[in-house]
């Protein structure tokens, strides 16, 4: 892994490591671009099995919040910090501490929240050691469960989707098939439902299932999903869904969910295009998370705010949809080319953040 070199050609700043073997730490954290503002991004705690893995999956991760804040129109670069342990049987109060002065030593550049494998909670021990920590909970002042404005997000991604294929956004009687019924597909269904969309449900775990059926809702195995006879497939769930295995199965005309990463590779964007299939690029309108995470810093946390900021997400995936027909290119690339064109804009005439 020729690793500087791989750097300079996706456009990262930085990648620092640490290591505490004292309380079992070892972190990296990697800040792709601070041209907008200070690298924001979760920390994910992960028993990845090698180092080099750790490290691939910070660079790819930081490179994809950098696109989600630019097209979101966020004061925020892209950042991503992995712990590499198992959050439930190797993370302790020291470890995360440790981790807050990690993050306390880059000054402001990075600024950390919640992802895979932390809580909360976690945060609250890291800001023992750090300012620089988003995303509290809201009895420690923060703005908490970020999975409310996601899939608040993801809603409206899917209205604005429905304006362009059918003429108007209205989600009533739309049959829409729901991959994962985790806590962001959960919120964005409650907002469906009340519109009269038709939902079908799929996830891994059986009790997951049993509180769709609660709610009355049509539940089919994982494998069956991609059958089911629908006007809008939800990926919610593993990245890499949309591929050339799954695309011939689908019947819908939208796919827009709150999953990241859906697509395998660029192709699958092109095969969507090709036959007529209107894709929401996840980072586009999954992005309510981390406008509910901005919405607390430099001042009080406000939802009111955080939810007016969510919302123009429709008016975004509008854009990047007349950015498709215009240029003739897939959806992806649209939004790629978006959050790019800001970032060139900005670059010209702030350079790299330094922290404060």
């Amino acid at each position: 892994m020729k690793l500087i070199e791989s750097m300079g050609q996706s456009g990262h700043e930085q990648l620092t490591v640490y290591s505490d073997l004292g309380v079992g730490l070892k972190a990296i954290i990697a800040i792709h671009d601070t041209t907008l503002g200070p690298a924001c991004g979760g920390t994910r705690i992960w028993p990845y099995e090698t180092e080099e893995a750790a490290v691939i999956d910070a660079l790819r991760l930081s490179r994809a919040m950098t696109y989600k804040s630019a097209v979101a129109d966020l004061p925020l670069g892209g950042g991503k910090a992995v712990i590499i342990a198992d959050s439930h049987t190797q993370k302790t109060e020291a470890m995360l501490r440790a981790f807050g002065r990690f993050v306390d030593t880059l000054g402001g550049r990075y600024l950390t929240t919640t992802d895979v494998g932390s809580t909360g909670h976690d945060l609250e021990y890291m800001r023992q050691e750090t300012k620089h920590v988003m995303g509290l909970p809201v009895s420690a002042g923060g703005s908490g469960d970020t999975s409310v404005m996601t899939g608040l997000g993801v809603y409206t991604g899917i209205k604005a989707c429905a304006k362009e294929v059918w003429g108007n956004d209205s989600l009533t009687g739309k049959k829409i098939a729901m991959q994962g019924f985790g806590k962001v597909s959960f919120n964005t269904a409650h907002h469906l439902l009340k519109e009269g969309a038709h939902l079908v449900v799929t996830d891994v775990f059986p009790e997951t299932l049993d509180r769709a059926r609660g709610m009355g809702l049509a539940v089919v195995e994982p494998k069956q999903i991609y059958d089911v006879d629908c006007d809008i497939f939800s990926p919610n769930a593993l990245g890499g869904v949309i591929n050339p295995d799954t695309i011939p199965r689908l019947t819908c005309q939208i796919i827009a969910g709150g999953a990241n990463n859906q697509l395998l590779s660029p192709a699958d964007g092109e095969e969507l295009h090709r036959r007529g299939i209107l894709y929401a690029p996840d980072y586009v309108i999954n992005a309510g998370g981390i406008i509910n995470v901005e919405a607390e810093i430099g001042a009080p946390y406000n939802s009111e705010r955080a939810r007016e900021k969510t919302e123009r997400i429709y008016d975004i995936m509008s854009r990047v949809i007349e950015v498709s027909k215009r240029q003739e290119i897939t959806t992806s690339q649209a939004a790629d080319h978006i959050a790019e064109e800001r970032i060139a804009s900005v670059r010209r005439i702030k350079g790299i953040y330094r922290g404060r």
